[in-house]
């Protein structure tokens, strides 16, 4: 029987933030680690894209005092969906941009700001906008089979998750976010990416593993994505279909959900790249010891 995950009481950990337009936002307080501890509330959070948010969700987000907000999509994924909408957050002007890998930071603005992180995070080989966006454009059945049939999406994803960790930039990014959640003046931190699945999941599952929250834990806050999303993805799926965009629009699935294979995809990379998890934090992710404790002091409560 599958474990669910350690909470600190009662409460739900990994609770919804109740926006209406970011159904995949919440918080990762409420976490057990095995030394007894508890990750905090109101500092660690994770989400989909901030791009649809209305009125109601903006007051939500503007009483959680966020510091920063880091993006991890691609600017033409910013492009194509649209900014962030957050209050205090500056926008960026992408529209003008090169298409690029670089990190953008957009200081805040005020006292009362808040600063936004561009930090993309895609691969040519893996980038799964460009594919879905490529399989709706071309509403050829055969050619869409082509492309996802077979277990070729699925494939898609678990070649996705071994490059989060064998990838050097896209690992300088994840570590970036955690350096973030570690500095004295970092939380509260908000990072995302289109789904808030893929690279949001895994920087979660590294953030949480690094805390001491055992590994089961971190597979259900991960998984918990499926429960959050499932019926947007039904309806997106079903769209599909009613528009004439795909005669088998369930070849998409395995781009949209949370697959307990992916995340073990990439443990396993991990597992067969360094010794042990503390050498990937050393020589994989560039991090120290000084991270490791920046982390465990803003997240973590007795």
């Amino acid at each position: 029987m599958t474990e669910q995950p350690i909470m600190a009481d009662a409460e739900p950990a990994a609770r919804s933030l109740g926006l209406s337009g970011a159904v995949n936002a919440r918080d990762l307080g409420g976490y057990l680690t095995a030394d007894g501890r508890v990750v905090r509330g109101g500092v660690a959070l994770r989400s989909d894209g901030l791009n649809r948010l209305g009125e109601g969700d903006l007051e939500l987000l503007a009483a959680l005092g966020l510091r920063h907000v880091v993006d991890l999509r691609s600017l033409e994924e910013v492009r194509e969906a649209g900014p962030d909408r957050v209050p205090g957050l500056p926008v960026a002007d992408v529209s003008a941009t090169e298409l690029t890998a670089e990190p953008m930071v957009l200081p805040a603005v005020g006292p009362d700001g808040v600063t936004l992180h561009h930090l993309p995070v895609f691969a040519a080989d893996f980038d799964i906008y460009v594919a879905l966006r490529e399989a709706l454009a071309d509403r050829d059945p055969d050619k869409q089979r082509a492309l996802l049939g077979e277990g070729r999406a699925a494939a898609m994803m678990t070649g996705l998750y071994r490059w989060f960790v064998t990838d050097p930039v896209a690992r300088e990014r994840f570590a970036a976010v955690l350096r973030l959640l570690a500095a004295p003046d970092g939380p509260p931190v908000l990072f995302h990416c289109t789904a808030g699945k893929d690279r949001t999941g895994w920087t979660a599952a590294l953030l949480l593993t690094a805390l001491g929250v055992d590994r089961e834990t971190v597979f259900e806050d991960y998984l918990l994505t499926n429960e959050r999303s499932g019926a947007i993805v039904e309806q997106v799926v079903e769209s599909f279909a009613t528009r004439g965009l795909m005669r088998e629009p369930r070849l998409l699935l395995p781009l949209f959900r949370a697959e307990r294979g992916y995340l073990e995809t990439a443990f396993a990379e991990v597992e067969a790249g360094w010794p042990d998890l503390g050498a990937f934090w050393r020589e994989g992710l560039g991090l120290d010891d000084l991270v490791l404790a920046g982390l465990r002091r803003n997240l973590l409560a007795d």
